[in-house]
Order: C-alpha cells, then structure tokens, then sequence
C-alpha cells in the first residue's frame, strides 16, 4: 500500500511503525473471508482491508470522523486476519496504535470514555470485580428494563453476571513445592483477574497437574493485572503500568532462583504477556526484563508439551468439542497442540464448524459492543448444538463466560480434563458425569480377561 507521510511525520516513532505496517498490505482481500465483523455485516469498513484504509487515513492526519472511530472500535482484535493474510501485515500492532491516538484524542463521547474508564478500573482488580458481581446479581432482574431505557452496555454486562455471582469466592492457591526433588523446573503461575473469580478451579487444576509433573509452582503475592483490557481499550500507559508491576514482582521471585518459565492458563492473558518486549521496547528501565520476561511466557498447554505430558490413568467416553480462543489459535498459533494434548490424555475431540470465527468475548468487547458480540456468540452456539457434545472444552476465561450464557452444555478449561485424565479430582462442572470416568488399569485388566473367557470358549 502506498502511503504519504512526510519527514516530519515520520521522525515520530508512532507514525514511522504504522507506515512500516501499511506499507506491506496489498488489499488482496484474503483476510476479509476470516473477519467476524465482516461476516455479519458485508461492510468493507468492518473488514481488516477497510479498516487498514481508514488507520491509514487517520495517521496521514486526515479529520478523525466518528465513522472512523466507530469501524475500528467494532473491531475485535481477534487476530484470525493475521493468520490467513499472505503477506504478514503486523495488523494486531496497527490496530493497537489506532486505538491509543483514538483515546489520547479524545474522539469518543462522555458516555464511552466513562464505562471505559470504569472498565479499566473494575476488571482487573478481583476484589472490585467481585463487588460488582454482587451488585450485578441485584439488578439482573430489572437487565430487559434497563436495555429499553437504552443502556445497552450495562444490560449486555448483567448478562454475563452468573446465577451464583453471591457464591463466588476468590480462593488464592498457595505455591506447590516439591523440597525432597533434586532441583525440579521452578515456574510462576499467573492467576488472572477475572479467571481468580469466576473460575479459581481452574489454577488450582494447573498447579496440582504441574506438581504431578514433578514442576515446583510459584504464586507471585505482588502480581497483578497483566494489562491486556486496559491495552484493548487503548489506554497505553495504564497497560505498561500493569506491565512493569509484574515484571518488577517476577524479577524479585528470581532472585531468589531462577524461573524456567510464567505459566499463563487464560489465552488473553498469554497474548498480551509474550507482547510485554513491544509494549516496552523504547522504555529503557524495563525494555530488556520486558522481553527476558516475554521469552519466560508458556500457556500451561504449552509447557506440558514441553516437558511431557503423563499417560493418563482414567477415561472417559465422553464427546468433547474443543472450543479453539482466538487468542490461542490466532495470537500465540497454539491451535493443535492444545487439541493434541487432549487426545495423548484419551479424549476423542470433536471439531466446531467455523472454529476460526470469535466468539464475541474479546476483552470487554461483549460489554462495548453487546450486538454484535450477540450475533457471534448465538453463531458460535448454534455451531456447538449440531455437533452434540457432552462437554466444551477452550482456553480461555473469557470464551467460557461469553457462551456459558446460552447453553447447558458444561463447559470446562482444557486444564482441569488434563488434570482428571492423570489423577485430578473430577471438574467441578462435571460432577454429574463423574461416573463416566474409568481408571484405565481396570479396563485393561477387563479387556485381559474378557480375552481369556474367549479363549476357553473357543
């Protein structure tokens, strides 16, 4: 693509990264078959090849329109444009760059820059996030209400609160050591804000399945948000604030020793975690820890592979549909090896038609632009219900609260399977099936003598 930036432009850093970006785009058009927006839509401006054109407008220093605004705001940076376009447009940096001049600019109205700004300050913080559950759960009720007196946005958030949101309890684990191993691999895990409240089983599964593995499992106290919503709403300086809190917490835990990596079990938050070397890369105090600590980030699938998952010692026949997230499958290119893991552990999966489309989580975007969000989240179900599993399976939180709403199907982390198929207690969310779970040693031994009966039979 060609752009028209002058000198002056250019000597700001800003400018001279996106006119690296837009310059490799040829509007071949490829990514727009895998864009969720345009999907729905059929609007060019919700496609990544018209909204590539619109950036490109707005860093040439072009009027700033509410049109523009609008069509990149409905993006939904699930990266899917990136894995299919041919020619390696860095789209996920470009988008970000937008939407930070965007907010430093000023182009939103009151009433987006407030439920941004509360966003930024509830989510990730678990205690806060708790608190508003609770409220949340007070006015779900009134939800039909209040989307007819056109709060939108609130209604969309009350949607998500769950029926036990008075319930939840923030239950921290303890770090899980191994003293008598001789100098076992030493990770940190990161527990992730919304994750901590909602879903806290599913830590505790990666810790136990870790240990199990003969891994020694670190919970960083100072740890805290790793940044992504408040990146995704273009608040930039507030997500390297996050960035370098954690950096300096992981830096002081080594210390001590050494870690061999930061295990991420919420996709978004592994996403954003191997970005930390950009997002700090012109900071001098943090740009090296920044992009040692980047290099130290596995998601648990990840690392498991790494090491060697064990055999698994129960099974189960139950029909499993993997539910890919985009920041899995699109953000860190970890689309099989998670599907790869389940199948070594004895679970037959079953693929999602349209597996590559967003469910409509993405961040807050279901809160931010609950239509749409809608849309892909009732596509994505209607997906699941042809195939008819008995479980769903995905990587991430945030994929979990957004289709838990409209289904019965339980859904669980991919963490909490690995761990009962080597050992672990059965996933809450599966209690009723508990009974499906077979030790594999007592198979065998069936199988063995069911092979004799046969014999004196004959």
């Amino acid at each position: 693509m060609q752009t028209n930036f002058n000198a002056l432009q250019l000597s700001d850093p800003t400018i001279e990264r996106a006119d690296e970006i837009l310059r490799r785009c040829v509007h071949c058009g490829l990514c727009t078959a895998t864009c969720p927006t345009y999907v729905l839509t059929g609007d060019e401006r919700d496609s990544p090849r018209g909204r590539i054109y619109l950036m490109k407008q707005m860093f040439e220093g072009r009027d700033v329109t509410n049109t523009t605004v609008h069509h990149i705001d409905r993006c939904l940076s699930c990266l899917g444009c990136m894995t299919t376009c041919p020619s390696g447009v860095d789209y996920m940096h470009l988008v970000d760059l937008a939407r930070v001049r965007i907010e430093q600019r000023g182009h939103r109205g009151a009433n987006q820059r407030t439920m941004r700004w509360f966003l930024s300050r509830v989510l990730p913080n678990p205690n806060r996030f708790k608190a508003m559950l609770v409220f949340g759960w007070f006015l779900k009720p009134f939800r039909n209400l209040i989307a007819k007196m056109g709060m939108l946005r609130i209604a969309a958030a009350l949607e998500l609160v769950p029926p036990g949101a008075l319930k939840l309890k923030i239950l921290k684990p303890k770090s899980a050591l191994n003293p008598k191993a001789p100098q076992p691999k030493r990770v940190a895990i990161m527990l992730g804000c919304v994750q901590e409240v909602l879903a806290p089983q599913i830590n505790h599964a990666a810790i136990r399945l870790l240990r199990r593995h003969g891994i020694d499992v670190v919970v960083v106290k100072d740890e805290g948000c790793c940044g992504a919503l408040s990146h995704s709403l273009g608040r930039e300086e507030e997500a390297r604030s996050h960035a370098r809190h954690n950096i300096d917490a992981w830096t002081a835990v080594m210390r001590e020793r050494l870690l061999d990596g930061i295990i991420l079990t919420a996709g978004g938050c592994g996403t954003m975690l191997k970005d930390y070397g950009n997002l700090l890369a012109r900071d001098r105090g943090y740009a090296e820890r920044a992009e040692y600590v980047s290099g130290l980030a596995r998601d648990v699938t990840e690392f498991l592979d790494e090491i060697g998952l064990n055999p698994p010692v129960m099974w189960t026949g139950l029909k499993v549909a993997y539910h890919s997230a985009c920041s899995l499958q699109h953000g860190q290119k970890l689309d099989e090896l998670p599907r790869a893991l389940l199948e070594q552990a004895g679970y037959t999966l079953t693929d999602i038609p349209e597996g590559h489309l967003c469910c409509g989580s993405a961040g807050a975007y279901n809160i931010m632009e609950p239509e749409l969000a809608g849309q892909l989240r009732d596509r994505k179900l209607k997906n699941i219900d042809s195939i008819k599993p008995d479980v769903i399976v995905t990587g991430n939180i945030g994929c979990m609260s957004q289709l838990k709403t409209g289904t019965d199907v339980p859904f669980v982390h991919t963490v909490e399977l690995l761990d009962w198929a080597t050992g672990g207690p059965c996933p809450p969310a599966l209690s009723k099936m508990k009974n499906a779970a077979h030790p594999i040693e007592a198979l065998v031994e069936m199988a063995k003598m069911s092979a004799k009966e046969r014999e004196l039979a004959d």
